[in-house]
């Protein structure tokens, strides 16, 4: 069994470039405003390879990359994208474990072949959305996600058991997941760069410095993951809300908004097949008061009008037209499928 993991590298930046031609070719930064001391959440490759990095301030992003054209997040068309990929993944491999925007997770039985899987799901993203995509494949989690990293530009990256330590060990000790500054700060007074050195260092003197934390750091190093893929053949639920310009009162308005989101929910519905058994309603006020209805339906729905029917209802239920409205959300969640439950996906397509 192998575990393959799946990434859109700069997701955010790279869903702005495919849905906004004007870009053209010109590197992408998403983020925060840089008046305002936004902070960098996605760039694409040309961007990444002149040293901008999520987490940086916009304008550091930009004094390094300064033909860079910068974008405010756009979460909502984000949203909408990652349905699509995770969709477009779905009739690969019908069993995935999401795993942030633009990731996945699943495992490979033995008997196909990885490399052509691999090949199989860039051509179908980049056909289909656009996107490109990386590939890695390893025997844990931890490993495959490491090999996507490490796939330079041919996007696949396999790492069998023979090739734990050559792959390993001379990476930086910052790429095994948890070792932040601090702990990079507390492994380098023990002259501990590269995972190959904490390996060195040995158990008994890791947790001294860094207790149980750094016995889990060496299992890592020696190319052991006890994570399980959490692989599911569907979201468990989808949700969709607006944060409104201006404080409404007006339920007349409120029900628009409504129908906008039920009419963006039932596209996601139809992306993955799926119905919903049951539908939330969730309203700010303005003096940011929370509050939530719903309802358990006897049959699910997939259509936009029967999600705004009892997205109005719920509305009904609140205080909506006495107290003036800052969000607006829908949420679905006991998801099923209504395509044929006992059709299986093919791991590859037929022939002709």
């Amino acid at each position: 069994m192998s575990v393959v993991y799946v990434q859109v590298p700069g997701f955010y930046a790279e869903v702005e470039r495919v849905e906004r031609p004007d870009l053209g070719a010109r590197p992408v930064v998403v983020g925060g405003d840089p008046r305002k001391g936004g902070s960098v959440q996605a760039a694409t490759a040309d961007a990444a390879a002149r040293g901008v990095e999520p987490g940086m301030s916009m304008l550091e992003a930009l004094e390094r990359c300064p033909d860079a054209r910068a974008l405010v997040t756009d979460r909502r068309r984000y949203r909408e994208m990652g349905v699509r990929l995770f969709a477009c993944l779905r009739r690969v491999c019908e069993r995935i474990e999401e795993a942030g925007p633009g990731a996945a997770y699943f495992e490979l039985p033995e008997g196909p072949d990885p490399l052509a899987l691999a090949e199989d799901l860039r051509e179908r993203v980049a056909d289909e959305l656009d996107l490109p995509l990386r590939v890695g494949i390893g025997p844990v989690k931890f490993l495959a996600r490491l090999a996507a990293e490490e796939s330079g530009t041919s996007g696949i990256r396999r790492v069998v058991p023979s090739e734990l330590e050559s792959f390993l060990h001379p990476l930086p000790v910052t790429r095994l997941e948890g070792v932040g500054a601090n702990t990079e700060a507390a492994l380098a007074k023990h002259d501990v760069a590269e995972v190959g050195d904490l390996l060195a260092l040995g158990a008994e003197r890791l947790e001294e410095v860094l207790g149980n934390r750094g016995l889990e750091l060496l299992e890592l190093a020696r190319g052991r993951d006890p994570s399980p893929v959490r692989a599911t053949r569907h979201s468990k639920s989808l949700s969709q809300e607006v944060t409104l310009a201006a404080d409404l009162v007006d339920a007349g308005v409120l029900s628009e908004r409504i129908q906008e989101l039920s009419e963006s929910l039932d596209r996601r519905l139809g992306l993955e097949g799926l119905a919903a058994r049951k539908i939330q309603l969730k309203l700010r006020y303005t003096d940011q008061q929370t509050t939530t209805r719903s309802r358990t339906l006897g049959e699910p729905v997939a259509d936009a009008r029967e999600i705004h029917r009892v997205g109005l209802a719920l509305l009904r239920r609140t205080q909506a037209g006495s107290r003036a409205v800052r969000l607006v959300g829908l949420a679905l969640s006991d998801l099923v499928p209504v395509r044929d439950p006992g059709r299986q996906l093919e791991l590859f397509p037929r022939p002709g």
